[in-house]
């Protein structure tokens, strides 16, 4: 094999190792102290870049060129702290999935910020003054600038070691991240300390982005590209360590570096294309370390929870007026098509709703009773539309049969990845939810000859007697109802309880004999199965299937849904799913920058509801109906 070429792909890893060091320390300070799974955190790295090319474009090149990465840094470090003063202080004390909302809508309103001012098309920055040469490497030609970019992870990582162990502010930041209690305790102000770590991971992340300006130009997918490898660095190298950071970086950057170099080799007569593991190296890599040691390489083990951080409320079951709006609910739905004949598309729009709700009610069963926080709910979804499709089309099997078999398919699929999952808690099994979800994308991205690739599967039709949409929408509404109402009558069955149990409890539920990770992992097969049928539904709804089903973006969907409408309520998901869905069409349909108007009616519900839609609207007539019985009381006595 090709020695030099060997050890110049080595030095290109170094060269994306610094960059995603970059990005991950200043995400892993925010979490650390802030305890924010920061979204809009590859926001900040998108618009660096874009930010340094408007002022190289005016400044000239030069010197200007670095006043320029400097000031973009400085910019949009000013622009995270305005976000933390304005939206994130007002929801610190909010379930942390609720400020993951918060900061996805924050990254929704960025990207059409970017898009209305820098327009759609790819921006290619100038070369660095003074580094635009190369140097021979045994015989081959390496960038110079590359060569400093392999400088500045380390240069970053001993500045910011010296800041955090040498000055009085770094040791706030580390007492904040063992204990923010204590430091508030103190007398610290804490609302100033967050907002200036906030800022430095804010800077951090658009100092990466603009460093990257020579290498690659800038375009408005940067940002949920970078943001899954900052969280997969940020887990694999430990949560809130710097020095973890930056080993997971190296590693993974190196690992990526290694499969490109051996490219296409035979083995034992087959052909294995490492090259296309580069899509999914990052997430094999945190999957393997989270199964074998789930607290990262720097990282510290963290116990279960005794109680549940966001007091949940025990489930009740529906109340004779909820089962009256539910029973008129369900009436208005089977009238829909003859009301709305003028109006065929209200009829697919409502399929879209019934599927959306059928997928948020299965990821709410293991989020919400389960406690279990699922990043990768979209794999079971892919997996049963992808069982249903293949089974159409390669074997002839009927379509009534695969709504059966594509959410079995994915119950295994469930099985296996849920035995993985399930032996870890909090964000160490979101992110392993969210690997072996992207890892399953990856699979049918790249498996052109079997599942369409990247161009996905066609002529996905359903049987003839339900050619008719308004027929398709009856089978589809009688699938989702029976469904949602399966969901809810095992929530509460002996199954259901001691789910919950597990969720408010680890320790004392399995004091009792409750075998608890057995329990979230049948949880778990459930779940996947009910998504399994969602996801076949949607098949031949849309008669067509591409990998974008499987991806992180529909698992974001879900999560969006389920969190808009409130895990603390059966309603929730429903609520979120319904309200998600046309809000997603009918702004989609309105504007361009639909994602901004999207994001800033997400900022408007989550200020307005902070337990959900559903969840408020629940409280709201639990306190009317309280004051109302003992307005009663004090008239009834004499």
């Amino acid at each position: 094999m090709d020695f030099s070429g060997f050890i110049v792909q080595l030095l290109n890893g170094l060269a994306g190792a610094s960059s995603l060091f970059l990005v991950a320390s200043g995400l892993s300070l925010i979490f650390g102290v802030t305890r924010i799974v920061n979204f809009a955190h590859g926001s900040f790295y998108m618009v660096g870049i874009y930010v340094a090319y408007s002022f190289v474009e005016t400044w000239g090149q030069g010197l200007g060129f670095w006043v320029a990465v400097v000031c973009a840094a400085l910019m949009v470090a000013l622009l995270g702290a305005f976000i933390e003063i304005v939206l994130l202080r007002r929801i610190y004390h909010a379930p942390e999935l609720f400020q993951l909302l918060a900061t996805f809508a924050v990254a929704l309103v960025l990207r059409d910020v970017v898009l209305s001012y820098w327009g759609p098309e790819e921006l290619l920055g100038p070369r660095a003054p003074g580094l635009e040469g190369a140097i021979a490497i045994f015989g081959r030609q390496f960038p110079t600038y590359d060569l400093f970019l392999i400088a500045v992870g380390p240069v970053v990582l001993g500045a910011l070691w010296l800041m955090l162990s040498r000055t009085h502010w770094g040791t706030l930041v580390r007492a904040a991240t063992q204990d923010r209690g204590m430091v508030s305790a103190l007398g610290i102000n804490q609302a100033w300390l967050f907002t200036a770590v906030f800022a430095l991971g804010a800077f951090l992340a658009a100092l990466g982005g603009a460093l990257q300006l020579p290498r690659e130009p800038a375009n408005l997918e940067m940002d949920i590209h970078i943001i899954g490898a900052a969280f997969v660095i940020v887990v694999v190298g430990g949560l809130g360590s710097i020095p973890g950071a930056y080993v997971a970086a190296l590693l993974i950057a190196e690992i990526k570096a290694v499969c490109v170099w051996l490219g296409l080799v035979e083995v034992m007569g087959m052909s294995i294309n490492f090259t296309k593991l580069t899509l999914v190296v990052e997430f094999l890599v945190m999957a393997v370390v989270l199964i074998v040691r789930p607290w990262g390489l720097f990282g510290r083990p963290q116990g279960h929870n005794k109680q549940v951080t966001v007091g949940e409320e025990p489930l009740r079951r529906a109340s004779p007026t909820m089962k009256w709006v539910g029973g008129l609910l369900l009436l208005a739905l089977i009238a829909l098509p003859q009301v709305t004949k003028a109006s065929p598309y209200v009829t697919v729009l409502m399929i879209d709703v019934l599927v959306a709700v059928l997928f948020a009610v299965s990821l709410h069963f293991i989020m919400g009773p389960g406690g279990m926080h699922s990043f990768g709910h979209a794999a079971y979804f892919g997996i049963g539309a992808y069982a249903a499709a293949l089974l159409v089309r390669y074997l002839g099997v009927p379509m009534e049969m695969t709504l059966v078999m594509g959410p079995l398919v994915a119950a295994v699929g469930a099985l296996v990845y849920g035995w993985f999952s399930v032996r870890l808690s909090g964000v160490y099994l979101a992110m392993l939810t969210l690997a072996v979800a992207q890892i399953t994308w990856a699979v049918v991205f790249q498996w052109d000859d079997f599942t369409g690739g990247s161009n996905g599967l066609t002529g996905i039709w359903p049987a003839k007697w339900l050619n008719d949409k308004v027929s398709y929408y009856y089978l589809t509404l009688a699938l989702v109802a029976l469904g949602v109402l399966w969901m809810r009558r095992v929530l509460f069955s002996p199954f259901g309880y001691a789910m919950r149990a597990g969720r408010d409890s680890f320790l004392r539920a399995d004091a009792i004999g409750i075998n608890v990770k057995r329990i979230h992992w049948y949880g778990f097969v459930l779940a996947g199965m009910v998504a399994g049928l969602a996801g076949a539904l949607f098949a031949f709804s849309k008669g067509s299937i591409a990998p974008e089903i499987l991806h992180v973006n529909k698992s974001i969907d879900g999560l969006v849904m389920v969190l808009l409408g409130g895990m603390q309520t059966l309603a929730g998901p429903i609520v979120g799913a319904i309200s998600f869905t046309w809000l997603h069409d009918t702004v989609a349909r309105g504007t361009e920058f639909w994602r901004a108007m999207l994001g800033g009616i997400i900022l408007l519900l989550v200020l307005l509801f902070p337990r959900g839609i559903a969840g408020t609207l629940k409280q709201l007539f639990e306190r009317f109906q309280a004051g109302s019985a003992q307005r009663n009381q004090q008239e009834a006595r004499p």
